[in-house]
């Protein structure tokens, strides 16, 4: 099978943005207006939800949520949504952004472009994590990733390094 790869980003491409702690945006640069094809004005002070697309499982972004409230960093394949409902794909990189009293403040995520051969991989599986979701919600589909991670032998970031290094 061949993962749909959407609008392709460029090899060098860093599409970086940050949010406050509620995911309201209050920052992207140039090339997340290129490729999401929404303005500054369409997204400063809104939900960093605006480029969610339906295909990505709650789940995913439930497991990244609770990594990036615990200070920790997090990485993903995403699949977002442009203005014009088109796709493209991401390997997201999702930090806290910490004050000078080790408080969180932000989020800061740097997303460039994945390898296809994990795409192949993962648009099947976040497929099915769907398919669980409409049936049993996100603990169904939460259960599918784990399963994937404990058959791999890898924590949830170390398969996804892996994926994206083409190791798996």
């Amino acid at each position: 099978m061949t993962a749909d790869l959407g609008m392709e980003l460029h090899a060098d491409t860093l599409i970086t943005s940050k949010t406050n702690l509620k995911s309201l945006i209050t920052y992207c640069n140039h090339d997340f207006y290129t490729y999401s094809g929404f303005s500054e004005s369409e997204v400063l002070g809104k939900p960093h939800n605006i480029v969610r697309h339906k295909d990505m499982p709650k789940a995913v972004f439930k497991l990244l949520w609770e990594h990036i409230k615990e200070g920790k960093e997090v990485f993903a394949f995403v699949k977002n949504r442009t203005k014009n409902n088109e796709h493209y794909w991401v390997f997201a990189n999702v930090t806290p952004s910490i004050d000078i009293n080790s408080n969180i403040v932000g989020y800061y995520s740097v997303r460039r472009k994945p390898n296809p051969k994990a795409l192949e991989k993962i648009a099947p599986l976040y497929d099915q994590m769907l398919q669980a979701e409409k049936s049993g919600g996100i603990e169904a589909s939460t259960k599918i990733l784990a399963q994937v991670c404990q058959q791999a032998g890898k924590e949830y970031n170390e398969l996804i390094f892996a994926l994206q290094r083409g190791d798996v």
